[in-house]
């Protein structure tokens, strides 16, 4: 014979509240062994505490429920292990970005003004390029930014053009200040490419620009941001441009983010000599 239980044992024994029962129940991912057709009430079975308990655990690990009703009813262990793991590694992942975000808030509490920073004055361009362009959310620039530059790697391997510079995009004033506007994926290259799909030939026109390496990952990416334009303001005009980033060194050449250089090229109209 069963041992069934009342929802509030079963909710003490598995430390799951009778409300996130009653949920579990209505989206199908634990119901009850039985429901008394005369007055509604939930009895669980003694055998569904195990599965309850894997379920805490699992959202516990903020698994979303679709995710933790895939892994409760995997075909065998090693499709239930699979998917765990795959969330582990997710969360890994996040747990490194919150680590960067720390460290990065750590040096700008620890700062009284942005630090001193190399600054370069250069005149970029004309230059021809394969190019991938595009309106997104500001939220989604950076994926869209991997993907469209992966795209074009493609793009290079499949034609033989001679790449002529690093990956680098451009960020739409729009973009940076409004939350959604124009981003640009480009690879500069030798000649010009044809067309094919979202790859598109282009010519940059000639931009001046106040230009500054940022070392390592981008999560502090904006200090050097901060850096650059207090530079541009004490030295130069800043003019209406996209800014420019150039990937000298990234993820796509090494997976050690201390080895990372982007180089940050902001549009400027020079007014004072460099020193």
């Amino acid at each position: 014979m069963r041992t069934l239980l009342s929802i509030g044992d079963f909710s003490r024994m598995t430390f799951l509240s009778v409300k996130t029962l009653h949920h579990y129940h209505e989206v199908g991912l634990l119901p009850p062994a039985a429901i008394d057709p005369d007055t509604g009430y939930r009895r669980y079975d003694v055998g569904q505490v195990p599965m309850a308990q894997v379920i805490r655990r699992l959202r516990e690990l903020g698994m979303p429920l679709d995710e933790v009703r895939g892994v409760i009813e995997a075909r065998d262990v090693q499709a239930r292990n699979a998917a765990i793991s795959a969330h582990l590694r997710r969360m890994e992942g996040e747990l490194e970005s919150t680590r960067g975000t720390v460290k990065a808030l750590r040096l700008l509490l620890d700062e009284k003004a942005p630090a001193k920073i190399a600054v370069e004055y250069r005149i970029v361009g004309p230059t021809e390029v394969i190019a991938i362009r595009d309106r997104v959310a500001h939220a989604d620039m950076f994926a869209w930014l991997d993907g469209a530059l992966e795209e074009l790697r493609a793009s290079l391997d499949g034609t033989g053009t001679r790449r002529t510079g690093a990956d680098a995009a451009l960020y739409s004033s729009e973009l940076l200040e409004d939350e959604f506007g124009e981003i640009v994926a480009l690879i500069p290259v030798g000649g010009a490419a044809r067309p094919s799909g979202r790859v598109q030939p282009m010519q940059l026109p000639r931009v001046e620009y106040a230009m500054a390496v940022h070392v390592g990952p981008v999560d502090d990416i904006d200090r050097t941001y901060a850096a650059l334009g207090t530079v541009v303001a004490k030295r130069a005009i800043g003019v209406q441009g996209p800014i420019r980033e150039d990937y000298l060194v990234g993820a796509n050449e090494t997976p050690d983010v201390t080895q990372h250089r982007t180089e940050i090229g902001w549009p400027v109209f020079q007014t004072t000599p460099a020193t």
